[in-house]
């Protein structure tokens, strides 16, 4: 089969590898339909992530139709349509028991692309297929599915529960990414009073806008002024860092208010300077945190019900052949206007969110 290879830093090629089989009683082998590139793929090829090692089939997020299962798995069979989540569960380990299957101890976790051999190929091994796939309804289309592996239960996780977002709270996101994009999208579902989003890129401010935000401004225009003005200068109650640079989290340590809660999503590559001697007397709570995928039936649900927007975040499409120039459209967001890239079935023209 094709797949793509990571070969070190800065070094991937779409190439002929072997197709995955079973190799225990609780794996699927998916034939992959739709896939996605997450930002955390790009940390991988600068470096960032060092347990990847060269040889690895890169890619934690696809739709695809189980081919074969092992003798152990029982809530899926060959010809269900599935969502491979990004996160794989044992099922009895101390932390899968809590539902923190994102820090499974028995050889689960984020293993896909990262330990083993990932998603962005013609077919995939999922291990603890019970817990790593989920069945999807005929009226769920797969360019909607696949950003349900992974952004949006990161989003709703990582950033609105680890962030207790309540109902009337002044929220901040900084970062208009895909991560951001699906932030503003589930914090919607606990009715913050405002919600207030920073990037530097304006095509980014405006698909927030689209999707929900009351207010956006540049982060080159001072931000943190914009929050103190619409908070009498309180600050915001949950400030949720999207984009995984040491500047936006210093800034978000700067924009919560007393009490209030900084959720950090980004996934870092360099050190954050904490500020504590500020910090200290404020009473904030600082949360990190690799996703779970605990919510996501309830986010399928949702999405089946109208109730979350998830293809108006895809803006290129191609197929899955197409691999490296997905790539390079999506890297080079600035300038393409990349928000969610999807490969699998034929190549479309880019989809403009409405103003």
């Amino acid at each position: 089969m094709k797949a793509l290879v990571f070969q070190g830093p800065g070094q991937t090629s779409w190439q002929d590898v072997p197709d995955p089989g079973i190799k225990d009683a609780a794996d699927a082998i998916v034939r992959v339909g739709s896939v996605t590139i997450c930002g955390t793929d790009l940390h991988i090829i600068k470096g960032d992530v060092p347990e990847v090692a060269p040889g690895r089939v890169l890619g934690h997020e696809a739709v695809g139709e189980v081919v074969e299962t092992g003798s152990d798995v029982r809530t899926v069979r060959p010809g269900d349509r599935v969502l491979v989540s990004c996160i794989s569960g044992c099922g009895r380990c101390r932390f899968c028991r809590e539902n923190r299957y994102g820090q499974c101890r028995g050889g689960g976790g984020w293993v896909l692309g990262h330990l083993i051999d990932g998603t962005q190929a013609e077919y995939v091994r999922v291990p603890f297929a019970d817990l790593s796939v989920h069945p999807l309804p005929s009226a769920v289309g797969s360019d909607d599915a696949v950003l349900l592996a992974d952004i949006f239960p990161t989003a709703y996780e990582v950033g609105v529960l680890n962030g207790q977002v309540q109902p009337g709270d002044t929220v901040v996101v900084v970062g208009a990414g895909p991560i951001g994009l699906a932030t503003i999208a589930t914090a919607q579902l606990h009715t913050p009073g405002r919600i207030i989003v920073v990037d530097l890129a304006e095509s980014r401010l405006t698909a927030a806008r689209a999707l929900g935000a009351d207010a956006t401004v540049n982060a080159a225009e001072d931000p943190e002024k914009l929050v103190e003005d619409l908070t009498d200068g309180l600050g915001a109650d949950t400030v949720v860092e999207a984009v995984g640079v040491p500047e936006a989290f210093e800034m978000c340590t700067r924009m919560v208010r007393p009490g209030g809660r900084v959720a950090n999503i980004g996934v870092h590559g360099k050190p954050a300077t904490l500020h504590l001697e500020d910090l200290w007397i404020k009473d904030v709570t600082i949360t990190t945190g690799l996703v779970d995928t605990h919510s996501t039936p309830l986010l399928l649900r949702m999405l089946a019900a109208g109730r979350l927007p998830s293809s108006e975040l895809v803006t290129h499409r191609f197929e899955l052949g197409q691999m490296e120039e997905a790539y390079d459209v999506f890297a080079r967001a600035a300038d393409t206007g990349a928000l969610k890239v999807v490969l699998g079935g034929p190549r479309h023209d880019v989809v403009t969110l409405p103003a």
